[in-house]
């Protein structure tokens, strides 16, 4: 039984799935409680969100964090501006224990279970609670809710959320040859374990693209191998946004919305054009049009989820749970492993913010580390096969068997 300063016992806590997160259309989206009312407080920090630029992507996402920790208020019957340091931390140990409420635990796209490592791509599938990494980005968009109403003067008094302990003053012995350490972080989050980035290995990928069945999907795989654009990024093309004579295509970035052009591979241009052709007539002509459709009528532009579940479909077939972002990551790797490549091009092309984050790809993954030591462990076979060498004249041979610990040599 975990229970908390405040006598709470969390283990037998039970949340309520009360209020909802809803699209409002050019206000982005809206909290409302469980009267079906907006949440005002919440509804003010998004309008500070849209003003600072961010995204409705990013609204989305603070926005499941907010209702989350309003549906935990529901549960311990306390009002969001009366939260204290004890809510907080009753949240956050509820929240690393408790089973997600919208899954069931079923497993992966590749049909294990939770918490299993996947046989064809070593990749544990998600286990039935909240990712790690799911807990830190709830505290940090919580600490930041407050921290704006502290300082409008509309919330408590004091975060509930507060930073992390530190004695002394944050990079006081810093190193001028060194790196800046991070910055204070939120008190009340685990740790995350540093993730190397895997891609689909291209004897895989080959794979998956033979399994596809029409030029729809092969001309989707080949351009996020080829271009490492994001699956959202590439579904939002126009066709005006096709620049198949110097074979480039023109996306939205998801962060940043700025617009850039991206080179791709010819294959990816060649089934393009036969998916187009076999799309002529059938779909709405026009520079503005999307370019890509639904194969099922009635024919409507093809959503993200739609291509998600493609590419389910395809992982089923060979027992993997590969991701459509693991694409991304593999367009990547194959432009970081081309010495011929600035390392300052490939951060161009996918669209970092940071050099630091693109480096991530010149770490080996796994299946790389395997493949090195294993011909490791097969040199050093090969070597301690081979017969020792013959001592040189002068030396005697009983002598250096023992000084090196060989066998006696007979006679």
């Amino acid at each position: 039984m975990i229970v908390g300063e405040s006598g709470r016992d969390l283990t037998r806590l039970v949340v309520p799935r009360v209020g909802r997160l809803v699209q409002a259309g050019d206000e982005g989206f809206r909290l409302l409680d469980a009267a079906g009312c907006v949440v005002e407080p919440v509804g003010v920090f998004f309008r500070e969100l849209r003003a600072s630029g961010r995204s409705a992507a990013t609204l989305r996402s603070y926005g499941m964090d907010l209702l989350r920790w309003w549906r935990f208020l529901a549960a311990v019957d306390v009002v969001w501006d009366r939260a204290g340091r004890i809510e907080a931390r009753d949240f956050s140990c509820w929240i690393q224990m408790t089973v997600k409420a919208s899954g069931s635990g079923a497993g992966s796209p590749g049909g294990g279970l939770s918490g299993t490592v996947n046989a064809v791509t070593g990749k544990s599938s998600p286990g039935p609670g909240y990712a790690p990494s799911t807990v830190v980005h709830s505290e940090t968009v919580l600490r930041t809710f407050y921290d704006f109403h502290l300082e409008t003067g509309a919330g408590p008094l004091v975060n509930p959320f507060p930073l992390a302990r530190r004695a002394g003053r944050v990079n006081a012995h810093h190193n001028p040859m060194q790196a800046w350490s991070g910055q204070r972080v939120g008190r009340y989050r685990p740790r995350v374990a540093a993730r190397i980035p895997r891609g689909v290995p291209d004897e895989m990928f080959d794979e998956l693209f033979a399994r596809l069945s029409c030029d729809r999907d092969r001309a989707l795989l080949a351009f996020w191998i080829s271009s490492g654009v994001r699956a959202s990024e590439l579904l939002g093309m126009r066709v005006r946004d096709i620049d198949a004579g110097r074979q480039l295509i023109t996306v939205v970035r998801k962060g940043s919305r700025a617009v850039q052009q991206v080179p791709a591979s010819p294959d990816a241009f060649v089934h393009l054009r036969l998916y187009q052709e076999a799309m002529r007539g059938l779909v709405p002509a026009g520079r503005d049009q999307p370019v890509w459709w639904t194969l099922r009528r009635p024919l409507r532009a093809l959503a993200y989820h739609g291509a998600h579940r493609m590419f389910e479909r395809v992982n089923a077939m060979l027992g993997s749970d590969w991701t459509l972002h693991d694409l991304r990551h593999a367009a990547a790797r194959r432009m970081a492993a081309d010495r011929d490549l600035p390392l300052t091009h490939v951060q161009a092309v996918m669209g970092h913010a940071q050099l630091s984050t693109t480096q991530r790809y010149l770490v080996p993954d796994r299946d790389e580390v395997i493949e090195q030591v294993m011909a490791h462990h097969a040199r050093r076979a090969r070597q301690s096969a081979k017969p020792a060498p013959l001592p040189a004249p002068g030396y005697d041979p009983a002598s250096l068997a023992v000084l090196f610990g060989r066998p006696c040599p007979q006679g």
